[in-house]
């Protein structure tokens, strides 16, 4: 019988947990320091109000977009010596004493290379991108646009691939240090962080979005090779 109860409870322990209605697997309180060592499995972790808090994995379709960007960005990047491009779980703190925000992918310019430490980044990015799923609206919309402004972020991206939006915005800072949406021409946008960056809308949708296709549209093909080769 006992070893039937202790079966029970390290299946228990074992146990997906599951997420609330705005994506939280859980939340404990924690200082910033701790937050930076803290490895729970599976799923977002950002530093938020002095809590670690943990969201549920991120669906395929938020992925598929997350990881042609990453691809296309880093070869362009890296193509045009630019800086570095970041992932999660890289933590992102913009001001001291904000939120650890772990976006899904920002640029950091080689001028501001100095605020890359080894397990945060301290200071703002130079663009942020965030993918909205369904639990991340808030998040994405509200939270973290008003921190990202805040914080002085030049440029913000919001890229929506559920079925029923596909919807992509940009935004750039104004002269007063708010956040003004940029309106695509013919669906292309054209970045203002990353010099001759150009991004056609359509791609995001794809069903298997062609990096290599997408980075020959913008660089010439001596720069896609370099790219390629390039470490």
């Amino acid at each position: 019988m006992s070893t039937i109860l202790a079966m029970s409870a390290v299946e228990s322990a074992a146990a997906p947990t599951k997420a609330n209605a705005d994506g939280v697997v859980q939340r404990q309180t924690m200082s910033f320091d701790k937050f930076l060592s803290w490895e729970p499995e599976g799923g977002l972790t950002e530093w938020v109000n002095g809590e670690g808090v943990q969201y549920m994995a991120a669906t395929n379709s938020h992925q598929k977009v997350v990881e042609f960007l990453v691809a296309l960005l880093k070869l362009f990047v890296r193509s045009e010596r630019l800086g570095q491009i970041f992932t999660g779980p890289y933590t992102m703190r913009a001001n001291e004493g904000s939120s650890g925000r772990e976006p899904d992918l920002f640029f950091v310019s080689k001028e501001n290379l100095a605020r890359v430490t080894d397990k945060v980044l301290l200071g703002p990015a130079d663009l942020v991108v965030e993918v909205v799923s369904d639990d991340s609206v808030n998040r994405d919309r509200v939270e973290k646009f008003d921190e990202y402004e805040a914080a002085g972020i030049p440029e913000y991206w919001v890229i929506d691939p559920r079925p029923h939006r596909k919807r992509a915005d940009f935004f750039l800072l104004n002269t007063e240090g708010r956040y003004q949406q940029v309106t695509t021409n013919d669906g292309i946008y054209r970045s203002s962080q990353l010099a001759n960056f150009w991004l056609k809308v359509e791609w995001l949708w794809e069903d298997d979005p062609d990096v290599l296709a997408a980075l020959a549209s913008i660089l010439r093909a001596d720069k896609v090779v370099e790219a390629l080769k390039r470490p």
